[in-house]
């Protein structure tokens, strides 16, 4: 393979021109379609210098882009003596290795920067971990460019060129890396996934969106985190939890994730599920929205998207509208509102519309509640002041008797019910009705309290009926 251009000062920022193929099933911006591409590279700290588009009902499959948009591109490669190339698509080996022939510049693609960004932001053993994981999947398929100028050296049988060698030696070297970190992520897993089911006691809420939408500067206002914060893609990659305590009493377990985005690369989604754990197990999902964005509607459906391939669409969601003080065209905020009815509108930077976001998040963990009447001592303080931080108590009733106890019909959190079955004082749970459907985790959970009650000294009794 001809050399690629690699002339600049290893001080200098590398130049980019940009490509867009827009596809008949693709979702792009109709007013500027390489508007996150743009993001993500100047994200990368590359200097933008122009973009290219091309329509095409299908792609090349030698191109991508096809020879004549090529010649196109390669004449405004050189007039802007551009570093390399990079496609706002997902480009295979082969159109890699062939465009950079014909182009003589580096060509990457839409993958090939994320995963270069998630790089530079991976700052905990667990994010190295996953993002060495997803670049080196990314890089087993595309070794074989690497070695194209041995090409000479013609491997056959009983004769093998040097470069096929040590292709096979990458290859082999690869393989056994990506199975040593699948091990060690596996075992970050399980811990992750016992940590946070540990947390019985505390409802969980986790933030969601589309990347830059305000997740942590949302974060830090709630609870005083201090998460990093900064207008630009992928700010925060590592998972914080921090509590978040209400204005009315009581508390829950707040967790920032990692941000999503349009077509996110299949091996980020699998290597970072650890750090998804958080809002795998959540009770409720705040899906945060950058209201003032132009693109607001077809990120709720980007987010919604890799909501689905992680298997969270059941899970409880509230729809946050964030950055509203930010939105000059009040008629797409109408239009937001119009199209998803039960939102709340905030503003993290300034603090509007948090009041009504805590109530808004209390009434949705509220419906996921059970209703319970428990039966219990009325000196048993440990027990009452955790119904009255956890517990919506709807009435509590004294016995006339000597031995004075206290009847309570109350909602609570089904995570509370772990805290009310390891007491082992005068406990008693009557009826437990579920009014919401639940998940299959949620049901062997509470079949696993149900057990408990073998070992309760006063017969803890739990029955329940879930409603379709």
């Amino acid at each position: 393979m001809a050399e690629l251009k690699s002339t600049q000062p290893r001080n200098r920022r590398e130049r980019a021109i940009l490509v867009g193929v827009l596809l008949p099933d693709g979702q792009y911006n109709p007013d500027d379609p390489l508007d996150e591409i743009r993001g993500l590279a100047e994200t990368a700290g590359l200097v933008v210098l122009a973009g290219l588009l091309q329509n095409r009902r299908e792609v090349d499959p030698a191109t991508y882009i096809g020879s004549g948009k090529v010649a196109e591109l390669k004449e405004l490669v050189e007039a802007h003596e551009a570093d390399l190339v990079l496609f706002d698509n997902d480009l295979g080996p082969a159109q890699t290795r062939n465009l950079e022939q014909q182009l003589k510049v580096k060509v990457i693609d839409r993958t090939e920067v994320i995963l270069d960004i998630f790089a530079t932001r991976a700052r905990t053993y667990e994010a190295r971990l996953q993002v060495e994981l997803a670049q080196l999947e990314y890089a087993m398929p595309r070794l074989k460019r690497m070695w194209t100028h041995l090409s000479r050296y013609k491997g056959g049988v009983g004769v093998r060129g040097p470069g096929e060698k040590q292709l096979e030696e990458d290859r082999r070297l690869v393989a056994k890396r990506i199975q040593d970190l699948k091990a060690k992520l596996a075992v970050v897993q399980a811990r992750k996934e016992r940590e946070v089911a540990a947390r019985t006691e505390v409802p969980t809420v986790s933030l969601v969106g589309y990347t830059n939408a305000g997740k942590s500067t949302l974060m830090n206002a709630l609870t005083g985190a201090g998460v990093y914060t900064a207008d630009q893609l992928f700010a925060t990659l590592d998972t914080r939890t921090r509590q978040w305590h209400f204005k009315g009493g009581g508390h829950v377990l707040l967790s920032d994730t990692v941000g999503f985005i349009r077509n996110l690369p299949h091996s980020l989604v699998a290597s970072f599920k650890a750090t998804l754990e958080e809002a795998r197990q959540a009770d409720v999902l705040l899906h945060v929205v950058d209201a003032s964005s132009h693109e607001a509607e077809r990120q709720i459906e980007a987010v919604e998207a890799v909501l689905h391939e992680l298997a969270l669409s059941d899970v409880p969601t509230l729809l946050v509208l964030n950055k509203c003080d930010r939105v000059r065209d009040q008629d797409s905020l109408a239009i937001l509102r119009a199209r998803h009815p039960e939102v709340v509108e905030i503003s993290a930077a300034t603090g509007t519309g948090l009041a009504e976001l805590e109530a808004a998040v209390r009434a949705k963990l509220n419906e996921t509640a059970l209703d319970v009447e428990i039966h219990t001592h009325a000196g048993d303080g440990k027990v009452l002041a955790y119904l009255a931080q956890h517990a919506h108590i709807h009435s509590q009733d004294y016995s006339n008797t000597d031995d004075l106890h206290v009847r309570l019909l109350c909602r609570l959190p089904r995570k509370c019910l772990g805290f009310l079955s390891e007491q082992g004082v005068n406990l008693h749970i009557t009826t437990l009705v579920d009014q919401t459907p639940m998940r299959e985790d949620q049901k062997e959970m509470i079949s696993k309290r149900r057990d408990l009650s073998n070992s309760n000294p006063l017969g803890l009794s739990l029955t329940w009926t879930a409603t379709a």
